[in-house]
């Protein structure tokens, strides 16, 4: 199996410029049309974890490594949020999850889709352009599957709780194929998440005959529902192989294709299959790691073999910072550090929680060894996508997206326009951030490392957080109150990306007004209130 080259639908240079998606679906010459765009969405993997962002890092990556020799390697890069669905929502729609129904947390395996059929994705505008699209993976943003009794839901929504209501061999609604997908293969939530059924085109692929539970100090899952093909250790080989089936056939075509390949891992179950544990010598995870990554290298040579590599965009990324189930306390110990020099990790408004690793590698676009240090947002892909297919966005598609055009081939017009980021925890605090400032709008890490939301002793610290990312980047210095001016600016900037439903210039757009499970939306009121 081979890496995926994300042709995202960033760069064109000059000659293929000329041709437009819109104008000429299928060209008949490979090296005419637009890039093929493989999309690699790694699960709760640190920006520490890559050899090629932490030389001080233990975790062998060398075919990661290896796309960042070969590529551009973003040194600023950040989910939109510090948790897996919200940030997923933002990479398909180019908006902020938080301006959803989805204001903090994430979703379950049973839940209800939460990106309605209206809404413009990566993916449909891609089709729209002429490319042929596929997700293979993690979906984890809901889908309505088939239920016995459909008076068992709430007035909110969600599926109901009893896994017994679900009509495993019936038709799935709101799936993938509904938001853009040609072909879509995967399973509803995280590899932790019952039920435990790959999905394919809207119907599961296999009856679900068993009821599993794991507890294993790495390996657990939840109990629930499980089909006769779902082998919780297979599922990541497994969506490598689909994904390098899928880019072999691909290959034989003469239109473009862009492939959304959504990794369940390193997430927990912490799963590395046999010939790969004790690899690392550091302990499960970090053997995890580098199953993932001998997987990208596979990935990467099928594109070789096909004759895709050169004008393949290929983007490797994370969906948020490593999660505490990696043992952060054994990994230090032997020299380890999954979030790199930053502070927190997964779920946390500290960097460590939402700063990631992103590469871009696109050798008929991109020189070799590559860096920007530019701050951009995982919301930036379908603005990318939409400049390179010439195709303008309107006022309701990706209104916190900005084309990474400008960054990725600077010899185009142009400039990269994002002005700041808004970075989201898992309880549904903010920070915003714009050139070395960060305002944070919570006194702790609003997440899971200390001091947590639900601490005696944050009650005794300043309300906000204000850091200098240049001169302190382990946000050990809180300059709140030092620098008002900055703070003025930072909020009410914050105060405006709220109230215009959008970052992005353009008509004023709405955002929803409770979460699924109905709480209220604290935090816009401290913001909009000061």
């Amino acid at each position: 199996m081979r890496t995926l080259h994300i042709s995202v639908c960033l760069l064109l240079v000059p000659v293929l410029s000329l041709l437009s998606c819109g104008e000429q679906k299928t060209p008949k010459k490979k090296e005419e049309r637009p890039p093929n765009i493989v999309y690699i969405l790694a699960d709760d993997l640190g920006y520490g974890d890559i050899g090629a962002f932490n030389p001080e890092g233990k975790i062998p990556t060398p075919n990661i490594d290896r796309l960042a020799a070969m590529g551009m390697k973003f040194l600023d890069a950040h989910s939109p949020s510090a948790v897996c669905t919200p940030t997923r929502y933002g990479i398909l729609t180019g908006r902020y999850s938080w301006r959803s129904e989805l204001k903090k947390g994430v979703l379950t395996g049973k839940s209800r889709a939460l990106i309605p059929k209206g809404r413009t994705t990566v993916a449909s505008l891609l089709r729209e352009g002429g490319y042929q699209t596929a997700f293979i993976g993690k979906w984890h943003l809901g889908w309505d599957w088939a239920l016995k009794d459909t008076t068992a839901l709430d007035g909110e929504g969600w599926n109901p709780q009893d896994f017994d209501n679900i009509d495993f061999e019936g038709p799935i609604k709101n799936t993938p194929n509904d938001l853009g997908f040609d072909h879509a293969y995967g399973h509803s939530g995280s590899l932790d998440m019952a039920p435990y059924v790959y999905v394919e085109n809207g119907r599961a692929t296999a009856v679900v005959d068993t009821i599993t539970e794991d507890t294993g100090e790495y390996t657990w899952w939840r109990k629930g529902p499980t089909a006769a093909d779902f082998v919780h250790d297979q599922v990541t080989p497994n969506f490598f192989g689909k994904s390098i089936d899928y880019i072999e056939g691909k290959s034989k075509g003469d239109a473009p294709f862009f492939l959304y390949l959504a990794l369940p891992s390193p997430h927990t179950p912490i799963l590395p299959t046999p010939e790969w544990q004790g690899k690392s010598g550091l302990n499960p995870y970090g053997d995890f790691v580098m199953m993932v990554d001998h997987y990208v290298g596979q990935l990467v040579k099928a594109l070789d073999q096909q004759g895709l590599s050169e004008n393949t965009m290929l983007v490797f990324t994370s969906d948020n910072g490593c999660s505490p189930q990696a043992n952060f306390p054994l990994l230090a110990e032997k020299g380890h550090g999954p979030s790199g020099s930053f502070r927190g990790h997964k779920a946390d408004i500290f960097e460590g929680g939402h700063r990631i690793p992103f590469i871009v590698k696109w050798p008929a676009v991109i020189k070799p060894n590559s860096i920007s240090d530019k701050t951009i947002c995982l919301t930036d892909l379908i603005a990318t996508c939409a400049e390179l297919t010439n195709r303008s966005l309107s006022a309701n598609e990706g209104e916190d997206s900005f084309s990474l055009m400008p960054l990725l081939a600077p010899s185009k017009d142009g400039k990269y326009a994002r002005k700041a980021t808004v970075h989201h925890s898992i309880n549904g605090s903010f920070a915003i951030r714009r050139g070395p400032w960060k305002l944070v709008f919570c006194p702790g890490s609003g997440g899971w490392s200390d001091p947590r939301p639900d601490n005696k002793e944050i009650a005794e610290l300043p309300k906000f957080q204000l850091y200098h990312m240049i001169d302190d980047p382990g946000e050990q210095q809180n300059l709140y109150g030092k620098h008002p001016e900055v703070v003025e600016e930072l909020h009410g900037l914050m105060a405006s990306y709220i109230t215009n439903g959008r970052s992005t210039p353009g008509e004023k757009q709405s955002n929803a007004p409770l979460h699924l499970n109905g709480t209220a939306w604290n935090q816009t009121e401290t913001i909009l209130s000061r």
